[in-house]
């Protein structure tokens, strides 16, 4: 049995997505070469299933995991020290503005 986790082959739209002929083809050639396609496609035997206690959840058999990128906590450090050192300059010119326009 081959499991095809085509969940992101779609045009968005306004009531409804719409498959693509793009989409389509995909879908058909993943099932036409009945391969293991990382992240889209799985072929699994009836004994993988039987362990699996037949469950036939494509997530079961299709990871689609994504790792998340590693963050670098002194750079996003640094950048709001930035961002902050940016926000007092702009709020000293915004006071300077607003002390000119009261007098």
């Amino acid at each position: 049995m081959l499991f095809i986790d085509a969940s992101r082959e779609y045009q968005s739209g306004k009531n409804q997505n719409t498959l693509l002929d793009q989409h389509l083809d995909k879908i058909v050639r993943a099932y036409q070469k009945r391969e293991k396609i990382d992240k889209y496609a799985y072929p699994a035997d009836i004994a993988e299933i039987e362990e699996n206690d037949f469950n036939l959840n494509i997530p079961r058999y299709v990871d689609t995991f994504e790792e998340e990128e590693e963050i670098d906590i002194d750079a996003v450090q640094e950048e709001i020290d930035q961002l902050e050192e940016d926000l007092a300059a702009v709020r000293g010119e915004m006071g300077k503005l607003l002390k000119s326009i009261r007098r």
